[in-house]
């Protein structure tokens, strides 16, 4: 039986062998509009965007491939490539390699996790816990202890372009399928300012810390700004580790650039077309990183300035962001504008450094330390630069402004120190 990733540049048809046929698929990659860059307030401060992007079957294609649902454990529809729990635990060693990672047979999910995650997002998603119970049921995931939260004790609105709702069910059902073990908060801010997103992010902080430590995940950011090393502090809350996505295009995003945070940035699986198996991890040309253009090194990175300079560089660590090596998630709201995203009511197949925040900090919570700082968990990666034992070294592949950075062995500005191999080294 043969099986394709669909994976390939906008436009290109693709013949799929699934499980009852062939279809024809041609895809192309969609921004909502809550990931465009945003203009600061009437008083000039800072407004955040996600960083997601969607893998969307054009509208002359049948949105479920003329295939009916599968069962429980594999993909919401056969044939189509897109990562699942299970194969970015095979991928990332996070458990037994399998079948060669393909979606489509393997099932083997992650099964760590313990103490707390919280997601830190704008607006409110109100089917977040029944969006969440269908995920963990699609892919044999343990039921999630999720508890939303609503930062300024009321619930938020809805955001009127959908794109934080869709944003919400990535993080969640994420940090989960790498941490299934840990209790969950999503933490929802009145909207994506800056002092409502870093209210909730306090918020955030110190639920994770009475749980007893964690980490908090935020999958957002923005243009940096002269006044951001001020924020830093509230980003300091000991025992949580935070993580910030790097964002999907060219240069440097803020709270990325922040030493108080692990930078998520991004990467590209690559498949065999013939089989399905995965091959190799290489850059994503869209993903984030770079110096900072206000924060300066951090101890952390002192034994890679002769790449950084005297600047805070991201990212730290990586995590599969390609939409078109990109994962499924589910979302029932009325996303407006992006219902034609759906290759089925409610599924998604997503991508962007929005995907590797929450995956991450649910790695890094599983593997257990709970380390009191992200300083310390940054120095703790530094520290096994290179140890293929701990860290896939990213080496193919090149990003940045004008595509002028470079995989390099060891830290690059592509994807930092690389991207996990198990749960060592964290």
């Amino acid at each position: 039986m043969k099986f394709s990733r669909v994976a390939l540049p906008t436009m290109i048809a693709l013949s799929i062998v699934i499980f009852s046929g062939t279809v024809s698929a041609q895809f192309h990659t969609y921004i909502p509009e809550s990931s465009l860059p945003q203009k600061p307030d009437q008083q000039g401060n800072p407004m955040f965007h996600t960083n997601i992007r969607l893998l969307v079957p054009n509208a002359t294609q049948n949105s479920s491939g003329g295939q009916a649902a599968q069962p429980a454990e594999l993909p919401p529809f056969p044939g189509y490539l897109i990562e699942t729990p299970a194969s970015l635990a095979c991928i990332y060693g996070l458990a037994p390699r399998l079948d060669g990672c393909n979606p489509n047979l393997t099932t083997a999910n992650p099964s760590g996790g313990s103490r707390a995650i919280a997601l830190v997002d704008a607006f409110d998603d109100p089917t977040a816990v029944s969006d969440m119970a269908t995920f963990t049921t699609q892919f044999g995931l343990p039921a999630a202890d999720l508890t939303v939260v609503f930062a300024n004790g009321a619930r938020p609105g809805l955001d009127p372009t959908g794109g934080w709702e869709l944003e919400e069910a990535l993080d969640i059902e994420y940090s989960h399928a790498m941490a299934p073990q840990a209790q969950l908060f999503l933490v929802e801010a009145a909207d994506n300012s800056l002092a409502n997103l870093f209210g909730a992010v306090v918020v955030a902080s110190n639920l994770v810390a009475a749980a007893g430590g964690g980490e908090v995940s935020m999958s957002w950011g923005g243009a940096e700004f002269p006044q951001e090393t001020e924020v830093d502090s509230l980003m300091a809350t000991r025992g949580v580790v935070y993580f910030a996505s790097a964002g999907d295009g060219p240069g440097t995003i803020y709270p990325s650039t922040s030493p108080n945070v692990v930078s998520a940035g991004g990467t590209s699986l690559s498949s065999d077309l013939t089989t399905g198996n995965f091959l190799l991890e290489n850059t994503w040309q869209d993903a984030g990183g770079g110096p900072s253009f206000y924060e300066p090194r951090p101890a952390f990175q002192n034994g890679v300035r002769f790449i950084v300079g005297n600047a805070r560089g991201t990212p730290d660590l990586s995590f599969d962001s390609n939409p078109y090596s990109g994962v499924w998630i589910f979302d029932t709201n009325p996303n407006a504008g992006i219902q034609e995203s759906a290759l089925g009511t409610g599924w998604y197949a997503v991508g962007g450094t929005s995907v590797a925040a929450p995956s991450l900090a649910g790695i890094i919570n599983a593997a257990g330390r709970f380390l009191p700082s992200s300083s310390a968990e940054n120095a703790l990666i530094y520290a096994h630069i290179g140890n293929p034992e701990d860290y896939n070294d990213i080496v193919y592949g090149d990003c940045g402004p004008y595509i002028a950075y470079f995989a390099l062995p060891g830290y690059d500005l592509c994807t930092g120190v690389g991207s996990p191999k198990g749960l060592r080294g964290k």
